[in-house]
């Protein structure tokens, strides 16, 4: 299984974004603020993935999901914001209206 044709999902019954990998579960959950905007609050990659590039794709395919659906995220996972500084030209999608304070 090549990671690069697996599709980030969103589950909205529970909240979060899925990654199917390896017969693992990636995931990114998420809170709703409002229509807008979804406070991106914890990733979790199985120990047996890590160092592979998982979390890496996990996170793209959510921003990725974030700019085509026209939203706006509030990076309150330490994953994320590391993601983010690795990787500025998406901090555009960072919602100026929430900060992590308000959550």
């Amino acid at each position: 299984m090549n990671l690069v044709d697996t599709s980030v999902k969103d589950n909205t019954y529970k909240n979060r974004f899925e990654l199917n990998y390896a017969n693992k579960l990636a995931i990114v959950e998420y809170r709703q603020l409002d229509d807008e905007t979804l406070a991106l609050t914890h990733t979790e990659v199985d120990a047996s993935l890590e160092g592979q590039g998982v979390g890496s794709h996990l996170v793209k395919g959510v921003l990725e999901y974030v700019d085509r659906n026209n939203l706006r995220i509030v990076p309150a996972c330490p994953f994320i914001t590391t993601y983010l500084k690795r990787h500025p030209d998406w901090n555009r999608l960072i919602s100026t209206s929430y900060s992590v304070a308000d959550l």
